[in-house]
């Protein structure tokens, strides 16, 4: 069946470790229980999407191609427990440093909400339906300017801006895994 909403997740921090400016496969090192929790809604055929800011590239520390290496393993991780990402959406610009053409105020940059934008023009969820997770008041930020649902997670830098995104938030969650009982419970409600 197909769904109306998506769960957006933050990558860094929320489902890998943060590491500054990750541009590599060796870096890359799973939360613990974020595989199993991604798992979870792929079992109830909710589709889920990275959104994650890569102000690395914009800086000329790695390129779109590692991206995309980074990406590919992060998948093959996830497979390996039966769990999958629809779609990796990300912004490669800041608005002051860099290198060109990366250097620009853009849409998709977090708090902006383009990333989920695309999302939707892609594949028509309704955003207001919708859940962002992430660990970082940007990501609730990103939430509140589209209607979201908004799970900050204690992971990643979730701890140290868990008192500055109280206003921004709807939930707060030790893990992803906490996060998605929160969606289940509040899917649960809406049926």
């Amino acid at each position: 069946m197909q769904k109306d909403f998506a769960v957006f997740v933050d990558r860094d921090g929320t489902i890998n470790v943060d590491v500054d400016f990750l541009s590599s496969p060796n870096q890359l090192q799973l939360i613990p229980r974020s595989a199993d929790a991604i798992r979870e809604l792929n079992d109830l055929h909710i589709p889920v999407i990275v959104i994650t800011n890569q102000s690395g590239i914009a800086r000329g520390l790695y390129s779109e191609e590692d991206l995309g290496v980074v990406h590919q393993a992060l998948a093959g991780m996830l497979h390996k427990v039966g769990a999958s990402i629809l779609a990796y959406y990300y912004c490669p610009h800041h608005p002051k440093e860099g290198v060109k053409p990366y250097i620009q105020d853009c849409e998709c940059r977090k708090p902006k909400p383009g990333m989920l934008h695309s999302a939707q023009k892609k594949y028509g969820f309704k955003l207001e339906r919708s859940f962002v997770v992430g660990d970082k008041c940007i990501d609730m930020q990103t939430a509140r300017a589209v209607g979201a649902t908004a799970i900050q997670v204690a992971t990643g830098y979730g701890t140290g801006e868990k008192d500055l995104c109280v206003s921004d938030r709807d939930y707060f969650a030790t893990d992803l895994y906490d996060a998605v009982q929160i969606i289940k419970r509040k899917i649960a409600e809406r049926n």
